[in-house]
């Protein structure tokens, strides 16, 4: 789909880039029928309208060839070096016919040349420089062998004028292009450290928004999450929000180490990963404590979800650790549309403080009568 776009913007520019040079045809033929009826071009009637109708039928058949995508199966898709062989083709055409008028013709070859300045590589333009050189050269030496020169010196004149004048744009072209060569290296050098760059931020952004010891969301960035999901809550829609606690996890942290601590924390990362759904957000909201956010979910299933939670950590078996008797508590609480996020996280805190008072290793729900 995107090379799709990018080849329909390219050739968008190249019918602009075409239709530019179309409109120098256009202007350069108004020219020539002007020679034609003040007496500087030696041709018929006939011979102009022939000529007029060949030049517009290949711009057609250019515009046609554009227009149609055939351009893009060739190596050059701006086709710059055949519509500059074609450009110099009907210069030349046009000098040979022209008197003492064709010194303000000459215009017309640079014109041509210039077309092809950012596109044309160094080689393709010197040879289409030569060609200049070579046809007007040629033109002059063939009308001065069959003495129709009417001035000779004015011919030589004119023939040092374009080879210095081609000189100095060959070198200028290959200023020009050295010049773009660099900044594209340049342009791709700072892509690649704008790439880097971007890594950098994206890593960053994942240290910031991550726990390091369990590699879940952090406290701040649930916060965010979760304020992004109630502003997006449709009406009807309820979503299950959960604190969770590690039952009896300061003792494990003062009879077996913290390290054990820590790996108890990673473990129940990883199973609380595997219960929950792709679109729950789970945190580790500080020290033992996390917090989970279930959208589109009911009380049924807020419930479900956390007691297979309790149950899957009651099962965990670390490696090189006896910990007997792993639990968690939960409080459990709902959210509809316009409740206040720090008011619902009030309420699980509520209700996971009756869990742990009547026992710990349960699921309490703060819509439950708090004295049944």
């Amino acid at each position: 789909m995107n090379q799709r776009l990018t080849h329909n913007a390219i050739q968008r520019l190249l019918l602009k880039r075409f239709a530019l040079a179309a409109g120098t045809y256009a202007l350069a033929l108004l020219l020539v029928w002007l020679a034609f009826f003040t007496g500087h071009y030696n041709d018929s009637l006939a011979g102009m309208v022939i000529g007029s109708v060949l030049t517009v039928f290949s711009q057609a058949v250019l515009f046609a060839v554009f227009y149609s995508g055939t351009n893009l199966r060739c190596s050059d898709p701006s086709l710059t070096e055949v519509q500059i062989l074609l450009g110099l083709g009907w210069q030349s055409w046009l000098i040979a016919h022209l008197d003492e008028a064709r010194g303000a013709f000459l215009v017309f070859y640079l014109l041509i040349l210039l077309f092809g300045l950012f596109h044309l590589s160094r080689i393709a333009f010197v040879r289409c420089a030569l060609l200049v050189f070579f046809s007007f050269s040629a033109i002059t030496l063939w009308e001065l062998y069959h003495f129709e020169l009417h001035d000779p010196t004015q011919s030589l004149l004119q023939v040092c004028v374009l080879f210095v004048v081609l000189g100095w744009l060959v070198l200028y072209a290959r200023y020009v292009q050295v010049s773009r060569q660099r900044m594209r290296q340049r342009r791709f050098a700072l892509q690649a450290h704008q790439d880097t760059l971007r890594g950098m931020m994206r890593q960053l952004e994942g240290l910031v928004a991550t726990d390091e010891l369990t590699g879940l969301f952090n406290r701040r960035h649930f916060l965010r999450l979760a304020s992004r999901e109630l502003n997006a809550m449709e009406v009807g829609v309820v979503h299950g929000l959960a604190l969770i606690d590690l039952d009896h996890f300061k003792r494990i942290n003062d009879v077996h180490g913290h390290a054990a601590g820590d790996q108890v924390l990673q473990a129940f990362a990883g199973v609380a990963t595997a219960c929950l759904r792709d679109g729950d957000i789970l945190a580790r909201y500080g020290g033992e404590e996390f917090v989970v956010l279930l959208p589109d979910c009911d009380a049924e299933r807020l419930t479900a979800c956390c007691e297979r939670l309790r149950i899957a950590f009651m099962d965990v078996e670390l490696v090189g650790l006896e910990i007997a008797h792993l639990s968690l508590s939960a409080g459990m609480t709902l959210l509809e549309l316009g409740d206040d996020l720090d008011h619902a996280l009030h309420c699980a805190d509520q209700a996971l403080y009756r869990a742990k008072r009547d026992g710990r290793n349960r699921c309490a729900a703060a819509w439950e009568n708090v004295d049944a």
